[in-house]
Order: C-alpha cells, then sequence, then structure tokens
C-alpha cells in the first residue's frame, strides 16, 4: 500500500487535510487535499493493480502474452501517462489538470483540483445544448491533428511515452468482454469457440468496412461524468477534462459516441442530435470538414462496438467486483445497441444478437447473484 502521508510530508503538502473520494469502476484513489487556502487533488493509482503494457509494435501473440491490458491498448497502473495526456491537452490550451508534484514509482500524484461541477451534476441547471456543444467543439478541434505517436515523458530527461493505436486487435478483444461476462449471467453457460469465432469475424467485417478514416486522439471515456464546467474560464477552457489515462489514437467517432450515448445517464436524442450537428459544424469551421454519410456509418460501427464492450464490462463489474449498480446501466445500454444496429454496416451483427443473445435475455433480474 502506498504511502500518502508520507509522501505529502516529502512534497510540501503535509500539513493538508485527506478527504476521500467515492471509487468508479478503476483501481486508481482520488482524495481531495485542504491546506489552508491551498486545494489540491490526490491521485494513488495502486501500483502492479493492473498488468503490463506492450511496446507500439508488439505482435497479437505478445500483447496476449502479457495480458488484457496489452491487447486492448490500456495504460494500466502507470501513471506517468495521466500526466503526459494531461499535459498535452494543456499545451492545447485545454483544461486538463495541471501536474504538481508526483511520486510516479509510487503512483502518487498531486493534480490541480477542478472542482466538483460534473457535466453530470450541472446539465439540469444549465443548458445541457451549450454544455454538450462545448465539449464537442473540445474534440472537433482536437481532431484537427493527426495523433501524435509520442508524448514526452512528464520527467525530464526520460524516454517518451508512445500513444497505442486502438487498432482491430484492441478493438475485437473488447467486444469479447460480452461473451466472456455476459453470457455466463445472461444465458447461465460461457460462450462456446465457435460463438467467439463467428462474434469476432463478423466484428471485423465492420470495422474493415471504416477501415482508412483519420486516425486522431482519443481521450476514450469521453463521457459526462468525466467532464467538468468551469464557466468563469474562456473558449475551450470552459470544459474541464479527468480520465483520460488510457488515451489512444483512433477514430474521430469514438469519443463523440462516448459522449452522446452516455451508459450512465440518459441523453436525449434531440441532444444527441444536436451534439453531432455541432461536432460536424465545428470541424468545417475549424477547417477538417468531415463527410457527413461517412461519418455517420463510422459513428455507428464504433457505437456498438463501444456499446458492446460496456455490456461485458458492466458484467463483469457485477460478477467479479460485485458492485450491483451496474445492472441498472444495462437496460439503457441495450437501447443504445439495438438503435447502434439499424445502420446497414451492422445488419449480420444485429441477426447475430437476435440469435444468439435474444431481447428476452438481455434483461437481467435486479435480484439476480454476483
Amino acid at each position: 500500500m502506498s504511502d500518502q502521508r508520507g509522501f505529502l510530508n516529502s512534497v510540501g503538502w503535509g500539513a493538508a487535510e485527506i478527504a476521500p473520494l467515492a471509487g468508479d469502476a478503476s483501481t486508481r484513489r482520488y482524495a481531495r487535499l485542504r491546506d489552508g487556502a491551498r486545494l489540491g487533488m490526490l491521485m494513488d493509482q495502486p501500483q502492479g493493480a493492473e498488468s503490463a503494457v506492450a511496446a507500439p509494435d508488439a505482435d497479437e501473440a505478445t500483447r496476449r502474452a502479457l495480458g488484457y491490458n496489452a491487447v486492448a491498448r490500456l495504460a494500466g497502473a502507470d501513471c506517468r501517462r495521466f500526466a503526459a495526456v494531461a499535459n498535452y491537452l494543456r499545451a492545447r490550451g485545454l483544461s486538463a489538470p495541471e501536474i504538481l508534484v508526483a511520486d510516479y514509482a509510487q503512483g502518487l500524484v498531486v493534480l490541480e483540483d477542478l472542482g466538483d461541477d460534473l457535466f453530470t451534476e450541472v446539465v439540469n441547471e444549465t443548458s445541457g445544448e451549450e454544455l454538450y456543444n462545448a465539449a464537442v467543439e473540445i474534440l472537433a478541434k482536437l481532431h484537427t491533428e493527426k495523433a501524435p505517436e509520442y508524448f514526452p515523458h512528464p520527467v525530464a530527461g526520460q524516454d517518451a511515452l508512445p500513444l497505442f493505436v486502438y487498432d482491430e486487435v484492441a478493438l475485437i478483444a473488447e467486444t469479447d468482454l460480452m461473451l466472456e461476462w455476459f453470457f455466463p449471467l445472461a444465458l447461465n453457460r460461457p460462450a462456446t469457440e465457435a460463438e467467439y469465432k463467428e462474434h469476432r469475424a463478423l466484428w471485423k467485417t465492420a470495422l474493415d468496412a471504416i477501415v482508412g478514416r483519420d486516425i486522431v486522439f482519443v481521450h476514450r471515456d469521453y463521457h459526462a461524468q468525466n467532464l467538468l464546467w468551469l464557466p468563469k474560464r474562456e473558449g475551450l477552457g470552459k470544459v474541464g477534462l479527468i480520465d483520460f489515462q488510457d488515451a489512444v489514437a483512433g477514430s474521430r467517432a469514438y469519443d463523440l459516441i462516448s459522449l452522446v450515448e452516455d451508459a450512465r445517464r440518459e441523453v436525449p436524442p434531440a441532444l444527441a442530435e444536436s451534439a453531432t450537428r455541432h461536432y460536424l459544424e465545428a470541424s468545417r469551421k475549424f477547417g477538417a470538414a468531415v463527410d457527413d454519410d461517412a461519418f455517420r456509418a463510422e459513428m455507428a460501427v464504433m457505437a456498438a462496438q463501444r456499446n458492446t464492450k460496456i455490456v461485458g464490462i458492466f458484467a463483469r463489474l457485477f460478477l467479479r467486483d460485485h458492485k450491483r449498480r451496474y445492472l441498472g446501466y444495462l437496460p439503457r445500454v441495450w437501447n443504445y445497441l439495438e438503435q447502434d444496429f439499424r445502420h446497414p454496416l451492422m445488419t449480420e451483427l444485429r441477426r447475430w444478437y437476435d440469435r444468439v443473445v435474444p431481447s428476452a435475455k438481455r434483461a437481467i433480474p435486479e435480484q439476480a447473484d454476483a
């Protein structure tokens, strides 16, 4: 276990009060620090809590040997990546938290405190359209640049950190989570090898249909619980960004889908459509026009991929981690999936799901046992 107090003593925050914050789906822990008028946020990432990552050019076999994080291109327990991404975003005028002090070996970082005004809290008190438009303008601006291959290391003189490509290996591995965790929950049996094989082949066909799109910076968890409203700041700085350590280089549709098909809160269809149109308009304004039909096809595939993954993750959080509240989100995610499957590119996958996981099997009773 990390020595939080010893770390704070060593970096000039020894007198701070520590107020832990509620946990989320990850192994990271957060606490608010108060030292008189000075505020900060302590991030504590337990070291060794998650498996290793692989080199950017590692083949699939090497990545699978290292574990799921390497396959799916997750950051693991390395908070250096959080700091590197924060610095990248801040260099573009965006409101990622400043890294104040850090002990990366222990996994302890003191961050700028961006406050409590998460989109999830503020959206009901103000115009949802104002907040969502601001959020998609950030994406449109980021997408004017090609994704970087590397980030400068947060410690001067250290080797740069790669931005991994969100490749087909990672995307299909994420859809495997549906079979690995939701099948035992919903069908009371493991998926067969034949089902895995057919499912992967169908996903490969769907993903191949959108190959060749622009590769941009992808936050990966760009939704209302990871965005803060900072109305006193100017321009794109009005949106605070957190939880971006798993950033990758991938589809320009992915983060928009994360925002408008939010697994944890209802996004009205009219607001989702308004945000999508605003993204397309902002892209044109920033000089990176996007073909509407091609982009919406990309959105459909990325949305279905993401929601398939989320069904698997939420089933895992219930079965493995005994976090029952995630069962309550599953009906919403299935509704999104059914909507995503309406696109012609998703026809064969829709037929597979209707046959193998029919609608009657998608609703999990609240009294289900973990």
